[in-house]
């Protein structure tokens, strides 16, 4: 039985605007370009939460490879956390949120003796490090830091590069075998559009309320890190529509789809912080099931979700076995047939994004295989 407080139109607006049940992009980048920014906290998930929203078929090499080229970017904005952002957008983006994330970073600064000296010594000698596209982890920046007599590491190190990250120094370079580098920012993004604050702001807003409405103000402050009257202005200037929702207001914009064909997935198995689940302060129309899940695991927020025609429905999560890979799912409660039958499909979409083949293990029923290449239409 639906929560009484489910709103399956919500959801089902959210499902849509998230592209997950459109997912009509064919390059990493227009997918973010749509959000304006994804969270990209745990790297590999993150991934995953971009081929959902891309055409049937996208792989993580293709994923990994605009990322590595430089199309798509890693970095600290909004939240204090890691987003990807696109190479165009980069620099308005952090120019607008950065403020907001210095005063939530300010503390832990405090904590361990950065004052703004030290800081923008460090980010000086880093960007001397990285001049002429050089890429170097974080530990051979602290190598380089050291070396000009400034001894940083571990979290003060990873202070000292958020706020070099937050001041459009460094950003995001190519991956190096499993290991994360850096690079200058001005190399890296050298096309990245400039913005006036209520360009930005506007854009900003206008991208959200596309890409994840219907959603309140608190919704929007809570994934942006803005103020509440910027918030506001956002919506102002792009005249966002208005709609009451069970005595809450939503806000949502027309995106002038010409109405493509949406995909009948009932099942979506989303990944850890995916944009989805961690994008809305008011869950209400969309709860999120139990705050803990079965047998005492984290909240539900902080794994991967089961998500049923748009509701959170389990947890899921991967194995490796003898006989190869496994997705276990954790359903929180008992699932239809109907349910049951649309389950293999979204593994075998899994699969086919890790390129290898997968099982299905379920309480629900027996282990069922998803090949990891696409089924042939008869």
């Amino acid at each position: 039985m639906l929560d009484e407080k489910v709103n399956p139109d919500i959801a089902e607006r959210r499902l849509l605007n998230q592209r997950l049940t459109r997912p009509e992009f064919r390059r990493p980048s227009d997918v973010i370009a749509w959000f304006g920014a994804m969270q990209a906290q745990e790297f590999e998930p993150a991934k995953w939460a971009l081929a959902l929203r891309m055409q049937d078929g996208t792989t993580n090499a293709v994923i990994q490879r605009a990322f590595d080229q430089g199309r798509i970017l890693r970095t600290h904005a909004m939240r204090p956390t890691w987003h990807f952002v696109t190479s165009t957008d980069i620099r308005w983006l952090v120019e607008l949120t950065a403020p907001h994330v210095h005063r939530a970073m300010a503390s832990y600064r405090r904590r361990y003796g950065l004052d703004t000296a030290t800081l923008t010594r460090g980010t000086s000698i880093i960007e001397r490090a990285l001049a002429d596209r050089r890429y170097l982890t974080r530990r051979e920046l602290g190598d380089k830091l050291r070396q000009s007599g400034l001894a940083l590491d571990n979290v003060p190190l990873a202070l000292l590069s958020i706020y070099a990250e937050l001041e459009g120094v460094i950003c995001s370079g190519p991956r190096r075998d499993k290991q994360f580098t850096y690079a200058l920012m001005a190399e890296r993004a050298p096309d990245a559009t400039r913005l006036s604050r209520d360009e930005a702001l506007a854009t900003l807003s206008r991208r959200y309320f596309r890409s994840h409405g219907p959603a309140t103000i608190r919704d929007f402050v809570w994934w942006s890190g803005l103020m509440t009257a910027d918030a506001r202005r956002g919506l102002e200037i792009i005249r966002a529509r208005l709609e009451e929702v069970d005595g809450r207001t939503y806000w949502s914009v027309r995106t002038g789809d010409p109405g493509t064909t949406t995909r009948d997935d009932l099942v979506h198995l989303l990944p850890i912080y995916d944009e989805y689940l961690v994008s809305y302060r008011d869950r209400e129309a969309v709860p999120h099931g139990p705050s803990i899940a079965p047998s005492g695991r984290k909240p539900v927020i902080f794994q991967h979700a089961l998500v049923i025609a748009g509701q959170v429905a389990g947890t899921w999560r991967t194995a490796q076995e003898s006989g190869g890979g496994l997705i276990h799912a954790h359903p929180m409660r008992t699932l239809t047939r109907h349910e049951q039958r649309a389950m293999p499909a979204a593994v075998e979409r899994y699969a086919r994004f890790r390129g290898a083949p997968l099982r299905l293990s379920s309480p629900s029923g027996p282990a069922r295989p998803a090949t990891g290449r696409r089924r042939s239409k008869r």
